[in-house]
């Protein structure tokens, strides 16, 4: 945003946001979120690149209280979002006489590698699949809308993997704009994290939710097709803020223990990892940062941080220290 606009968010600090989660039905979500914290799969998602060789889910840093404090607030919001989404669909029936049909309530979450947007996308789907209705939530992440490995090569894109141009942006276009729609089933191509590919046939069926969480690091970039961006089809959209040199160390935390679980597996794309030593590992993190994540995340991520309509700025510690809310 350019330094001469005006600024259109109400600040928050850290214990006016948590204080925003002690109250309303989010709350009922501290069990849910609390078991997502002791449950963390050894197997990275999030967005892949070179970089993401280890951005992975290996939230080992975030205890239930952490999740609860900095996620209920957001829970909370959320739902007040939906509230009010009804009741303008219930005005706009009585504007045209007639039912029109709802369409899902699309939450995009965008952000930095290692900045936590796993974790923060299942603690979304956790507290909103228990607002009132038991409303059904989906999470997709856009890692399934890049392009295969094989197509990257031949684009000579590999080592641009996470980058904008390295997903097949019409076809997640046409996803979310199937799913906005209210089609009866959507499919949503799936990425593994082992193979460090798409996998050719495996798809998520998105059956009418909602609620869908979206989350990648260029949800919020401006590119689309036909005049249509992926941000258009977001109702709300959530960015995760963090120093530079927290998320590098972020980084290569979960880097080091990819190296000592995932990596051990001999179909693991990146097993030639597994044998490093801590230096030698350390130091192959912060070069791929370097080189890969930091480029993607100056040049295309961080740029979009303004479109978002709350940003959560993380400190050193993980938790959220200060929080933007652009009013409606």
């Amino acid at each position: 945003m350019a330094a001469d606009l005006p600024n259109r968010y109400v600040e928050l600090s850290a214990q006016e946001w948590r204080r925003l989660g002690t109250s309303g039905s989010a709350a009922s979500g501290e069990a849910d979120l609390a078991a997502l914290t002791t449950s963390w799969p050894p197997v990275p998602s999030g967005p892949p690149g070179p970089a993401t060789a280890a951005a992975g889910t290996l939230e080992s840093h975030v205890d239930a209280s952490d999740v609860t404090g900095d996620h209920l607030p957001l829970g909370r919001l959320l739902h007040l979002h939906l509230v009010a989404r009804q009741g303008l669909a219930a005005v706009t029936e009585g504007f045209l006489g007639r039912p029109v049909a709802s369409s899902p309530f699309i939450v995009g979450l965008a952000g930095s590698v290692a900045v936590g947007k796993s974790t923060a996308a299942r603690a979304l789907r956790a507290l909103l699949a228990r607002g009132p209705g038991t409303p059904q939530v989906d999470l997709v992440t856009t890692d399934g809308f890049l392009h295969p490995n094989a197509e990257l090569e031949r684009q000579g894109l590999l080592a641009r993997k996470g980058f904008p141009e390295s997903y097949d942006v019409g076809r997640l276009l046409r996803f979310l704009a199937e799913v906005k729609a209210g089609e009866p089933e959507v499919e949503a191509p799936l990425y593994s994290h082992v193979r460090y590919d798409v996998v050719p046939g495996s798809v998520q069926r998105v059956r009418r939710p909602d609620v869908l969480v979206v989350e990648g690091v260029n949800v919020l970039s401006p590119f689309g097709s036909g005049g249509l961006v992926v941000s258009d089809l977001l109702d709300f959209a959530v960015y995760l803020d963090a120093d530079e040199a927290d998320l590098q160390r972020w980084y290569v935390q979960r880097f080091l223990a990819l190296c000592a679980t995932v990596f051990q597996d001999p179909a693991s794309h990146f097993h030639r990892y597994a044998g490093l030593g801590q230096d030698e590992a350390s130091a192959l993190a912060v070069d791929i940062w370097a080189s890969v994540n930091a480029v993607n995340l100056r040049g295309n991520i961080l740029p979009t941080r303004e479109r978002a309509h709350l940003i959560l700025e993380k400190g050193p510690d993980h938790r959220v220290r200060r929080a933007r809310l652009r009013p409606p």
